[in-house]
């Protein structure tokens, strides 16, 4: 379908079938939030590594020592998930697959009130990873890898064995949480069956008057479905305004009057509404990949869907240097020779073993996917030489791993997450005169996603035809009892365009660091000049040098 999707409060133009992917809003490029959090990710036997091995870490400074009476949660009646302990225990069940430390990681879970104004009401079970300290724990650093709809819990069960490895490890706990309706928390949201989600991921609708009705049909129903099996109670409570509550619950439990935070993409928008809310409880704070919380939606959409084109420029001039290169060696001619190998997908789905096929949506997503950081271009360069062939193997299996798809068939919860979070965390864009306009103009400034089938006219997403309300409003972030924090922005990044990070920085009066690169997001991945400081910041609160640039 013909629209576009939203990631960390932007969206994306992605054409017909692509829609499928994120019901949510006309559309299907990349979420920005998306981190994978393995060393080494596995989709369908092919194995890359990830753009999201984070190295990080901090000690509390003396104000910010383990003390129950200091960890009070404003609010009436919530005195009982306060006092909770976490049974903490074997990780065996939460990632079964991962490779950790086992004798310093331990998973349990707390509970929250679904509704914080009915305490007493229904509650959410919350998952948790922790990496424990090897000496005695002085503080805690909460992580999230963004999303809306990434797993807390995944991410540092991925990365703990790196975490480990650090001295700074000795004086910190490390805990990733899945957030409500995420991963392994409960409820978790479930808006499709898995059956539901591959039939939507292949269908192509276009923007005739026909196809436009079709689109809205099938996201209005998307909707009606997930209330049904969610609970609008529920689906009201599942926003970053609630997220942020639950944070502090924890910890409240884990004993702390002050936490550290490092978040990525998404995970900075927790992160400010968080250091909004609770000021005097931030020791550190890190945003990488920020999201802008003041930026309009339609002008968003268009800076990310800009900066995926930019990336995509940049890998196809890297393939062009390599022999055989499918989009040959003129720059002028890279997005046309792509469309000739995706294009025909609209009608003839490439082979693959899978019985499914790749649909041109899938290729759009697979595309995307690569585009996050270099490490994977050489992946996309072996999917789009297979398309050369009439195999789309490569390329569905970048498709189902960014959608979630394992090889038996089952989704994890990421992509209905995504949705159901975001349509409670931003206004839909209503106005036709103004979706129709984007439409065209995300077909100029990201013309590798254009199926070429314009007509200037598209369908409203999911969010405008969802049935709770939204519960969080962009607006100025202005916090003048927050300690100084840092903002990470890197220039070339596609799905959180730099600016971003410099308007965040301003708000919060944050020390702005800049990273040069193309690449989503880039705390702790190895570069030196930027890993050091930022170390330097969280373990003693050594802000990063003015203009630092790495």
């Amino acid at each position: 379908m013909s629209t576009w999707a939203c990631h960390d409060g932007g969206m994306q133009f992605v054409p017909s079938s692509t829609a499928a992917r994120h019901p949510a809003a006309p559309s299907g490029a990349p979420r920005r939030g998306r981190r994978r959090p393995v060393r080494e990710a596995v989709f369908a036997g092919l194995v890359m590594v990830t753009v999201a091995t984070v190295f990080a870490g901090c000690t509390v400074d003396g104000t910010a020592r383990p003390t129950r009476d200091a960890a009070q949660l404003p609010g009436k009646g919530l005195d009982r998930f306060l006092r909770q302990t976490i049974d903490w225990g074997s990780c065996k069940d939460f990632v079964p697959d991962a490779e950790y430390p086992q004798d310093r990681s331990e998973c349990g879970r707390f509970q929250v009130p679904v509704d914080y104004a009915a305490p007493d009401g229904a509650t959410a079970s919350i998952a948790v990873f922790r990496l424990k300290a090897s000496q005695q724990a002085s503080g805690i650093v909460l992580t999230n890898p963004g999303g809306p709809g990434a797993s807390g819990v995944d991410y540092m069960a991925g990365t703990a064995a790196d975490f480990a490895k650090m001295p700074v490890s000795q004086t910190l706990d490390f805990i990733g949480f899945d957030p409500r309706g995420i991963g392994r928390s409960t409820p978790a949201i479930r808006c499709q069956t898995d059956s539901e989600r591959d039939a939507y991921r292949a269908e192509y609708v276009d923007n005739s008057p026909a196809g436009i009705a079709r689109q809205e049909a099938v996201n209005t129903q998307i909707g009606r479905e997930c209330v049904q099996r969610m609970g609008r109670t529920f689906l009201a409570h599942v926003g970053t305004a609630d997220v942020i509550q639950d944070m502090d619950v924890l910890r409240a439990v884990l004993g702390f009057d002050k936490l550290n935070y490092l978040g990525y993409s998404y995970g900075t928008k927790i992160g400010g509404a968080y250091a909004e809310k609770y000021p005097n409880r931030v020791r550190a704070m890190i945003n990488d990949g920020a999201v802008d919380p003041t930026a309009d939606p339609v002008a968003d959409i268009v800076n990310q869907s800009a900066g995926f084109q930019l990336a995509f420029n940049k890998f196809a001039a890297d393939c062009a240097t390599k022999p055989g290169c499918p989009l040959g060696a003129d720059p002028a001619q890279f997005v046309a020779r792509y469309h000739q190998l995706v294009r025909p997908l609209i009608t003839t789905p490439a082979k693959t073993k899978d019985p499914r096929g790749l649909s041109f949506g899938d290729a759009i997503t697979a595309t995307n996917q690569a585009l996050y950081s270099d490490t994977l271009w050489k992946f996309l360069r072996d999917g789009l030489t297979e398309l050369t062939r009439g195999s789309g193997d490569t390329m569905l299996r970048l498709a189902d791993f960014y959608e979630g798809r394992d090889r038996q068939g089952k989704y994890d919860n990421s992509s209905d997450a995504f949705l159901a979070i975001r349509c409670v965390d931003e206004p839909a864009i209503t106005d036709q005169a103004t979706l129709n306009k984007l439409d065209t103009t995300l077909r100029t400034v990201a013309p590798y996603r254009d199926d070429g089938k314009g007509t200037g006219a598209t369908g409203k997403d999911a969010c405008a035809f969802w049935p709770v309300p939204v519960t969080y409003q962009p607006h100025k972030l202005s916090i003048p009892e927050l300690a100084t924090t840092v903002v990470v922005s890197t220039t070339n990044d596609p799905a959180t365009p730099y600016a971003a990070g410099v308007s965040l920085a301003d708000q919060l009066k944050a020390r702005l660091v800049t990273f040069r690169g193309t690449q989503h997001t880039a705390s702790f991945e190895g570069n030196m000049c930027l890993d050091g400081p930022l170390t330097a910041y969280l373990v003693d609160l050594t802000l990063p040098t003015p203009g630092l640039t790495c």
